[in-house]
């Protein structure tokens, strides 16, 4: 219960693309949300985006990636996904998924109310 693997990371110039994957845990996938957090140094995680993995509900975004962020699920792997475009120096950061105890998404997303958190994968945009 509460295993989630972050891949995908890596060192994009800017205006580049990068998608991460985040491979849950069945009992923790079904009906629960999912957040992508980040955390550069020096500064507070922040929440990024998220996705409710039941029904058609819309995902989550903080203002600062939306039209570049885009996060989406497969639930015939348990796995989500945040595809990133047009990606900034500012985007550089440790990125995270994580999962509440089978709970609705809430927004703004706080890093305490997630249970279960993946180990990270290392963002960075630079030229």
């Amino acid at each position: 219960q509460g295993e989630l693997v972050e891949s995908g990371g890596g060192s994009v110039q800017p205006g580049g693309s990068l998608r991460l994957s985040c491979a849950v845990s069945a009992d923790t996938y079904t009906r629960n949300c999912i957040g992508w957090f980040r955390q550069a140094p020096g500064k507070e995680r922040e929440g990024v985006a998220a996705i409710y993995t039941y029904g058609g509900g819309s995902p989550y975004y903080i203002n600062s990636v939306k039209g570049r962020f885009t996060v989406s699920r497969d639930n015939a792997t348990n796995t989500v996904y945040l595809q990133m475009s047009s990606l900034k120096p500012e985007d550089t950061a440790m990125y995270y998924c994580a999962a509440l105890s089978r709970d609705y998404c809430h927004w703004p997303l706080v890093p305490g109310n997630f249970a279960f958190w993946g180990q990270g994968t290392q963002v960075t945009v630079s030229s």
